[in-house]
């Protein structure tokens, strides 16, 4: 590889990665203040602490089924005018909603106008993280080497790791320092105003960034993509990503309410526990994208899915033994994140392998915004409202249980010599 081409290489890779660290930044802090923003938009008189935290999620889940539209009608574009000028777009939209979170006057403010303004404003969020996923992948993944795709498309993964790392990590520094008080009042704010001197970080990286060579082959001899096999490879992608979805949602952003509303953990302890297992989490997915480009991705990513699927009632279980010290506590979590990392290192490559350049953004951000949608955005809803009517806290064991056993089905009808292929125009 000529200096040229490898200085476009390691371009994309920072430009790709950048904005998705600050979706999953943003995802993360809402995520690890779900309880506080309940009380701030959507408490009244008549509201217990149960309902508005379900109505937060509620908030949170609809922003995810804005992210096939956004997957949609960007990749669309994408896909026909470049992946460049789509991605800067996607930014500016992603950068300004965030923002707009922080700014946004609360219920003792406005009243009801606010569970509104903020659930607007989730879906502005939702449409360009539909059109941030498929981008990036597609840009890092055509600019990589044939041998090392899968390392290549994990950073993508990385990405979310230390985006989520980073809002837990602010949260807990915020939770730290200021009073209860004030974190209600103020501190909440925080993680989402500085979206905007990101965003403009962001969209310097990307405003350097190259359009890919192979978009501009296919561009030379213009011709559709089949639509049948487009739509079964996207079906086919949300069976083979439901139980990364699932499990990395329930494990890295919904434990923390899930830790203080069931089995009353303080708020600090239960962003101890979060950080702990993004660790786990991001420590897991390169390696996991390297091997993936050595032995397949089909047996790194089974193996992350089944492991999901064994040690999911014993990891729960732990947490909830009263008996058990913080340190067996904070190892259950760990290895938590770092098996779902085994799914998502290999998990970007694998989905640009399964769609043709000509509709690769597309197809590859329908399956992961679709997964997402029902099994991320709702991971929250589904949990709380479950507990809430059964009283059965293995609640979320049974959730990753279930979506990991499908997931592992799917993932054995990979082709044991994908990585090794070129990627189709």
């Amino acid at each position: 590889m000529s200096v040229a081409a490898e200085v476009r290489t390691r371009r994309s890779l920072v430009a790709g990665t950048v904005g998705n660290f600050v979706e999953w930044y943003e995802f993360g802090a809402y995520g690890f203040f779900a309880t506080v923003i309940a009380a701030n938009f959507f408490s009244s008189t008549a509201t217990s602490d149960a309902e508005s935290l379900i109505k937060t999620y509620a908030s949170f889940a609809l922003a995810f089924f804005f992210r096939p539209i956004g997957a949609a009608v960007f990749g669309r574009v994408g896909d026909r005018i470049g992946r460049r000028p789509t991605l800067i777009l996607v930014l500016l939209l992603m950068t300004l909603s965030t923002t707009l979170i922080g700014l946004l006057p609360t219920y003792a403010t406005v009243g009801a106008a606010a569970p509104w303004l903020l659930t607007l404003v989730r879906a502005l969020q939702g449409l360009s993280a539909g059109g941030e996923f498929g981008g990036a992948v597609s840009i890092m993944t055509e600019f990589a080497p044939r041998t090392k795709r899968g390392l290549y498309g994990a950073w993508q993964s990385f990405t979310v790791a230390l985006g989520l790392l980073a809002g837990a990590g602010l949260a807990a520094i915020l939770a730290t320092t200021l009073s209860k008080q004030a974190l209600s009042d103020w501190g909440w704010r925080v993680p989402f105003l500085l979206a905007l001197p990101l965003g403009l970080v962001a969209l310097w990286l990307r405003l350097k960034l190259d359009e890919t060579p192979s978009f501009e082959r296919v561009q030379e001899q213009p011709r559709p993509a089949s639509s049948g096999e487009v739509a079964k490879a996207i079906a086919l992608g949300i069976g083979r990503l439901m139980g990364w979805s699932a499990a990395g949602y329930t494990f890295l952003v919904v434990m923390p309410s899930y830790l203080q509303a069931t089995l009353n953990a303080t708020f600090q302890q239960a962003l101890v526990a979060t950080v702990l297992a993004n660790t786990g989490f991001a420590v897991s997915i390169i390696p996991a994208g390297w091997l993936s480009d050595r032995i397949g991705r089909r047996p790194v990513m089974v193996a992350g899915a089944a492991l999901v699927v064994v040690l999911a009632f014993p990891l729960m279980n732990l947490l909830q033994d009263k008996g058990s010290g913080n340190a067996a506590k904070g190892i259950a979590v760990f290895v938590a994140g770092l098996v779902v990392g085994l799914m998502a290192g290999p998990g970007p490559a694998m989905l640009a392998e399964m769609f043709p350049t000509r509709a690769r953004y597309t197809g590859l951000g329908l399956a992961y915004s679709l997964s997402n949608a029902v099994f991320s955005g709702s991971a929250g809803l589904i949990i709380t409202e479950l507990i809430k009517r059964t009283k059965n806290v293995d609640i979320p064991a049974w959730y990753v249980v279930v979506t990991c056993a499908v997931s592992v089905i799917a993932l054995l009808t990979l082709r044991g010599d994908d990585h090794r292929r070129e990627l189709r125009d």
